[in-house]
């Protein structure tokens, strides 16, 4: 089965040393009150929550799956239901949630460190409560009061769950295609009729009831996007008191086998004149929609992050403990007949590769939920405004490229493994399997790229991306005068010279040929990609620098970082000239040629 423990000591070395929260949280009046101390006691606690109930459940989940048993009733694998109550009981879904609708009130950051303990222990549980945040965050930034008053206590305590209803048979990204209806009844409720598919727990017997949030059109509906309205669809229609009342028409009609999270139920929901209630305007449904399905992409990073840890700490121990061959500079573990393969630079570098997109990507993706809680909570507004704009830009970056990171890192951790990493017993294989949905779903990786260079950088002629780059040039303006800092100093503020070189030139070329976005997106989120991770890598090396005679946790961090510099960074060089070579060579080609 594998093991699975917490990673504490880098998750403090984040919040405390790199982003120093509890000076942070002082400057927001919602969280003035948070200290280290409180941060660290509720991770703890996650933690045990994480590999003590939630761990044990996933190779298990894995095998059995969930179970549709007709009439629309579908089972999550043995032990999710009692898991999931234990959560409930132990208040974790009002974690991060607002006081006034039952909410402990914790920042947002907070809540996202769980969030990549359950992902790595469990994946496919954890899609369950994940999904409901978001119909929360949706329902609490756009439902009426009375919507918000009868729904929100409920997603917030965890007795309801939620799902998120967006996608046809004939349409996944290009929602203005749906064709799912709503029809207006004269109690100001609709009725809703279409089917929907691949919805992430979207039928199971873990929680009282199930709010969808529903995407559909109203009969005078423009065409296209624009005529996309948001309705709240319940799985049972709530009484006066807020209990679960009659059976609502709504119904999952099957569930898909699937290549992996096998645990989380992913159904065929089919909509049969289901009484609903408008979320948001009529025919703005999509804004509404997209503060659920934002938070959902930067869910999506997190889960990526949390399979890269979990293959990290397993191929990690079975490369200390796996004896095979001596060392090339000659027998190291001499009392016994072969070394243990992490002895070998080629398993040091499958090792080190895991280990630098992990840390690195926790860095970076911990410092932008800190970015969301300034949007949300900082007094400042032009503070507000700067870091709306930073988690707009990095929103499709941590969704992207920190998917495309956790499946190359599992499948690395499975190769550490070898023959044994094949087999189903190790647990290894299913990482894989569970990794590879997530460059797909909340739109695929190309998705992300083109919403990256399309509409976050050049739709504003790089004002988001500046105020990105303006970070790096301080930091990298405040160490230009430390030798010691000089190996990642330098490549850095290349890097970044040269992701303004680039994105200027795929702007002009763009007036010419818009293809030249398409053709240049998927190259260019990697650079970006990996110039945010030199940054956090370089100032992370700095507090190494500071503090490597305190011990070998300060001394691993910066040969880590050495590595990423050294042997990740310069992936750059070949994505950079990918970005460059332009649209002919992707389209000259005549379709009738292929």
């Amino acid at each position: 089965m594998g093991q699975y423990t917490p990673p504490l000591r880098d998750m403090q070395f984040v919040l405390h040393e790199l982003l120093n929260v509890e000076e942070e949280f002082k400057a927001m009046p919602a969280h003035a009150e948070i200290d280290a101390a409180t941060v660290d006691q509720v991770l703890e606690e996650a933690g045990k929550f994480c590999a003590g109930v939630i761990f044990p459940l996933n190779q298990s989940g894995d095998e059995e799956g969930c179970t549709y048993k007709g009439d629309g009733v579908v089972t999550a694998p043995k032990g999710f239901k009692e898991a999931y109550k234990q959560y409930v009981e132990a208040g974790w879904p009002a974690l991060s949630a607002d006081p006034n609708y039952g909410g402990q009130g914790l920042p947002e950051l907070v809540n996202n460190v769980f969030m990549e303990m359950i992902n790595s222990a469990n994946q496919a549980w954890g899609m369950y409560p994940g999904l409901s945040h978001g119909a929360y965050a949706a329902l609490r930034a756009h439902g009426t009061p009375e919507l918000q008053k009868l729904y929100l206590p409920k997603l917030v305590s965890g007795e309801w769950t939620g799902t998120m209803c967006l996608t046809e048979a004939h349409c996944g990204t290009d929602l203005g295609l749906l064709r799912t209806k709503a029809e207006p009844q004269a109690d100001g409720s609709y009725h809703i009729t279409g089917s929907k598919i691949f919805i992430s727990a979207g039928e199971h017997d873990m929680s009282d009831n199930i709010v969808h949030l529903v995407l559909a059109r109203l009969p005078d509906a423009p065409a296209g996007t624009k005529g996309i309205s948001l309705f709240i669809v319940p799985k049972f229609l709530p009484t006066a008191e807020g209990k679960p009342g009659a059976r609502n028409t709504v119904k999952c009609g099957s569930i898909e086998h699937k290549m992996g999270i096998h645990g989380n139920a992913t159904c065929v929901i089919n909509l049969d004149s289901a009484k609903g209630w408008l979320v948001g305007e009529p025919n703005r449904g999509l804004p509404a929609m997209f503060v659920m399905m934002n938070g959902a992409r930067l869910g999506v990073g997190l889960q990526g992050l949390g399979l890269t840890e979990i293959a990290y700490q397993n191929s990690l121990a079975y490369a200390k403990d796996r004896l095979q061959m001596r060392s090339l500079s000659g027998p190291k573990a001499k009392d016994k007949p072969a070394d243990p393969i992490i002895v070998h630079p080629d398993v040091r570098r499958l090792l080190l590769t895991q280990k630098a997109y992990v840390e690195g990507g926790r860095a970076f993706s911990y410092w932008t939920g800190l970015q969301i809680d300034r949007e949300l909570s900082h007094p400042d507004e032009k503070v507000r405004k700067d870091a709306e704009d930073l988690v707009a830009l990095l929103t499709p970056i941590i969704k992207a490229f920190l998917t495309d990171n956790g499946f190359e890192c599992t499948n690395l951790g499975l190769q550490v493994l070898g023959g044994h990493g094949y087999v189903k017993e190790w647990g290894m294989e299913q990482y894989v399997r569970d990794a590879r949905i997530n460059m797909i779903y909340e739109g695929t990786n190309g998705i992300q790229a083109l919403d990256l260079l399309g509409r976050k950088v050049l739709s504003d002629m790089g004002a988001k991306l500046m105020k990105f780059g303006k970070l790096v040039s301080q930091f990298a303006k405040s160490q230009a005068d430390k030798p010691e800092m000089a190996e990642f100093i330098g490549p850095l503020a290349a890097l970044g010279d040269q992701v303004t070189k680039l994105t200027a030139e795929i702007g002009q070329k763009a007036m010419k040929n818009p293809e030249e976005v398409g053709a240049a997106s998927t190259p260019y989120l990697r650079v970006v990609g990996h110039l945010v991770f030199a940054y956090f890598w370089a100032r992370m090396a700095r507090i190494a620098l500071d503090k490597q005679a305190e011990g070998d946790f300060y001394k691993a961090k910066l040969t880590t970082a050495r590595f990423y510099y050294a042997k990740l960074l310069p992936e750059t060089e070949f994505h950079l000239r990918a970005a460059r070579a332009g649209a002919a060579p992707l389209m000259e080609m005549d379709v009738s040629m292929f």
